[in-house]
């Protein structure tokens, strides 16, 4: 008798189970593509009105529900601007890549490559910290260039790069100078050297020559900071000429009263 019972129990609870999991899945079936429409334009219209976390929400599950859809795209994509124009960019980044890897015959593609490149650039800090994200975002860019030779934010994108590289070109002269202020001259030559190999096509090239010319006087050095102006003079504007000689005449005193 109670073995009936248990028996009986048993099968109330598991036929619970089953409705309960019928319904649920009835609940949860996805509205027709009017319906996805409505919400998109909704989405949008927030995105538009730059309220960005309820068009987070909106697209969010937008993405989540009608991936399956004509819009899976457009949802995935305006999930990474409400993200990016959010001031979010390791989540706008996110969302951009899933799109590429999910969708990558979408019209959507190349804007969203350059919005990694974007994201990238934003995230890039001052000179003096560390600049992990600058050389990603010069690297993501160059890859945008090659894959998109003809883009229309290949202007954009040159001059993006150049002010990257001038960032970078000043954190290494900067190293320089501090070896000079350490009075640590050599060291400071190979940072200045090591500077030009790389960055000799930013503004801080010049200031690199003179900072070299300056190291060598320092060392009293005087026929090889001589030398050094001597072949780099053309390049440098006459300001800076002139502060490389007024080093040169420095150490000339210094080597004259020693005498």
């Amino acid at each position: 008798m109670v073995r009936f019972r248990l028996i009986k129990l048993f099968c109330h609870i598991f036929t619970l189970f089953v409705l309960a999991w019928i319904i649920g899945c009835a609940g949860s079936s996805p509205k027709d593509d009017r319906d996805f429409e409505s919400q998109f334009k909704k989405a949008k219209t927030l995105l538009e009105k730059k309220k960005y976390i309820r068009a987070q929400e909106e697209f969010h599950l937008l993405v989540l529900k009608a991936s399956h859809t004509d819009i899976g795209d457009d949802a995935l994509f305006y999930l990474g601007e409400s993200y990016f124009l959010n001031k979010e960019y390791p989540l706008a980044i996110s969302q951009y890549d899933r799109l590429i890897r999910k969708f990558e015959f979408s019209p959507y593609v190349e804007q969203a490559r350059w919005r990694i490149c974007e994201s990238y650039v934003s995230e890039s800090p001052n000179y003096y910290h560390d600049q992990g994200n600058t050389n990603k975002a010069l690297e993501k860019i160059q890859e945008f260039l090659d894959d998109y030779p003809s883009t229309e934010y290949r202007d954009e994108a040159q001059n993006t790069i150049l002010g990257l590289r001038a960032k970078l070109g000043m954190k290494m002269y900067e190293v320089g100078v501090l070896y000079i202020k350490l009075r640590a001259f050599d060291s400071a030559i190979i940072a200045f050297d090591n500077m030009l190999d790389n960055y000799y096509d930013t503004p801080y090239a010049e200031l690199a020559h003179v900072g070299i010319i300056r190291c060598h006087s320092e060392m009293l050095e005087v026929e090889k900071a001589q030398e050094y102006l001597e072949l780099k003079k053309d390049i440098l504007n006459v300001e800076l000429q002139t502060e490389a000689e007024r080093y040169i005449a420095k150490a000339h005193k210094r080597i004259e009263k020693a005498k």
